[in-house]
């Protein structure tokens, strides 16, 4: 049994071990694969396992020992579902294992706008403190987020874990989500009203055919020029030139986005360098703890594809 990992490197930068799947087959693991690079190395492999290597049409078609697909992540479209079907090869997938990571990741570029921590820190390390004719000064407005509004885009597992969060703070909620959650924390509601009335706009949405940009600026336009607006998704959600203008000219007051349209970014992505605008490298999901996840369930996906009766399967 031949596993090969395309791109093990996100997920295990050196930091843990592959040891519970090299005890399934033998194992390669590349740390990065090109495109132009995928038939040769996985031409021999039962099982392919992929993090975000796209694994094409083409490539299904023509790896002749393939019998399992294995993604390390939640989201599989970077798999041809439709080839795989027609090819009778499973696609696994590891779902919820970062629901505590990309909420704690939320909630940390949350309090990153709303407090300042980074603009208060950098000030006391360039010695603005030890000059200062007061003892405590605020380079930027400091929010309270008691009794303020979060709406909150997509209440899966993730987004019905910020609302607790959020709630523990105080946060009264709304959320829209392609249909009413029983037992949901919050008010359900249309996209127009959870825009206009929020505080802060969290979106936590797979993304589809029908909502690509959706947050364009007809949507920021009504929102408060007070609102923040927080991305932990997935970068195309956001119509990108029309929040850096809208952040630009004040139209709202911050972003924070783990993740972009195009990543890595290029130079002339224009959130790169909007005003108050936090960026971080899409490393929400990230935590130690929710790697070793992936690698468990990952192990447990193919054990059963072994024994015959396969889970988490997409396809």
């Amino acid at each position: 049994m031949k596993i090969v990992i395309t791109d093990g490197y996100t997920v295990n930068p050196g930091d843990l071990s592959w040891e519970s799947i090299t005890a399934l087959g033998e194992l390669t693991v590349y740390e990065r694969s090109h495109v132009n690079e995928l038939y040769e190395r996985c031409r021999d492999a039962d099982i392919v396992l992929t993090n975000k290597t796209p694994i094409s049409r083409e490539l299904i078609e023509s790896l002749h020992h393939l019998r399992l697909i294995a993604v390390l992540a939640t989201g599989y479209n970077i798999v041809d579902i439709h080839a795989a079907k027609e090819r009778g090869i499973p696609v696994s997938n590891v779902p919820g294992y970062g629901t505590a990571s990309v909420a704690q990741h939320t909630i940390a570029l949350l309090l990153e706008l709303t407090n300042k921590i980074c603009v208060h820190t950098t000030s006391v390390a360039k010695g603005e403190w030890q000059i200062s004719k007061d003892w405590s000064y605020a380079k930027a407005p400091v929010t309270e987020l008691d009794g303020k509004t979060m709406g909150i885009v997509g209440m899966g597992n993730i987004g019905q874990r910020v609302a607790k969060i959020a709630h523990a703070l105080g946060m009264k909620i709304l959320y829209n989500s392609r249909s009413k959650k029983e037992n949901a924390l919050g008010e359900f509601t249309d996209l127009h009203t959870l825009f206009f009335n929020s505080d802060v706009v969290s979106l936590h949405c797979p993304l589809a055919a029908d909502n690509k940009a959706f947050v364009n600026e007809k949507l920021l336009h009504i929102m408060k020029p007070s609102v923040f607006l927080i991305n932990t998704s997935r970068g195309q959600l956001i119509h990108e030139q029309e929040l850096a203008d809208a952040l630009n000219n004040d139209i709202i007051a911050g972003a924070a986005l783990d993740v972009l349209s195009e990543e890595p970014p290029r130079n002339d992505n224009p959130l790169l360098t909007a005003k108050n605008c936090i960026i971080t490298p899409h490393n929400a999901w990230i935590s130690i703890e929710a790697r070793k996840r992936i690698m468990a369930v990952t192990k447990e996906n193919i054990e059963a594809f072994l024994q015959g009766h396969p889970v988490n399967s997409v396809v």
